[in-house]
């Protein structure tokens, strides 16, 4: 088995530890402060101890607000020079920018929506390896954290756009994928589900799953969105993946929200 290190104990980053020590591999992470057994980030020689003696380095931390990288900037040097049998970092599909509706492979460029420092990181980590697999992520959801959770807790809104849909992926089949491409060549991926759509169907159906009165349609200027919410709205793309299903062997458990709703439902 291997042992992987992961900058950033996120919400997906941790499933993807549990399924590795599940199956046998020694996984330590790092989060800002020491805890649960993670590193504190800034413990830079528990750090570089734990990266000299890794074979596998994932990272899942976003840009900093000032748009500055962290783990390349505090450790990329290292990360770079490393002995390793993979590296990776979990992206976003946002790198793409608008396409006014139209699928989206990993030939399209980057660098031209809202994500800049997105798109700048997602290149950096490119360069930094020859063997770096960078997996671009539209919107998330699992356990705890999904359509379910907000309508249940009164905290979505139906937002009326004609043509404007999402592609979005249940963290375990991004976790299925990162262990796909461990035999897998290097480069960028798509991880996304089959089916994107408007948003205002996925909370409608988590709502009759619910049996909870489906919230009415409103306007954007209606929702009273905040401005982090509204930026979502101002790009408009469909999320192709077929080049991780070609390349990697990788197929999602879940390949539309009503498979992945249900599936957390039950």
């Amino acid at each position: 088995m291997g042992r992987m290190l992961i900058f950033g104990m996120g919400y997906t980053a941790s499933r993807l530890a549990d399924r590795l020590q599940a199956n046998g591999w020694e996984v330590i992470g790092t989060r800002r402060e020491a805890k649960n057994g993670a590193l504190a980030f800034d413990d830079r020689g528990s750090v570089l101890a734990a990266l000299e003696s890794a074979t596998h380095v994932l990272s899942s931390v976003p840009p900093s607000r000032d748009g500055s990288e962290p783990v390349l900037h505090g450790y990329g040097t290292e990360i770079g020079s490393a002995a390793l049998k993979w590296s990776g970092y979990l992206s976003s599909t946002g790198v793409y920018g608008d396409a006014d509706g139209a699928w989206v492979d990993e030939s399209a460029p980057i660098g031209s929506g809202r994500r800049k420092a997105r798109s700048k990181a997602d290149q950096s980590w490119q360069d930094l390896r020859s063997d770096m697999h960078v997996f671009r992520l539209p919107g998330i959801y699992g356990p705890g954290r999904s359509p379910l959770d907000r309508v249940r807790e009164g905290k979505s809104s139906r937002i009326d756009m004609p043509g404007q849909v999402f592609s979005r992926i249940h963290a375990d089949d991004i976790v299925s994928a990162v262990i796909a491409s461990f035999d897998g060549p290097p480069g960028a991926y798509n991880i996304s589900d089959d089916l994107p759509a408007p948003q205002h169907e996925i909370v409608a159906h988590s709502a009759r799953l619910l049996d909870i009165d489906v919230p009415p349609l409103q306007s954007l200027e209606e929702a009273n969105l905040s401005q982090a919410a509204l930026g979502f709205y101002e790009e408009n793309r469909r999320v192709a993946n077929g080049k991780a299903k070609r390349l990697l062997g990788w197929e999602p458990q879940y390949p539309d929200y009503k498979a992945g709703l249900q599936a957390l439902l039950d």
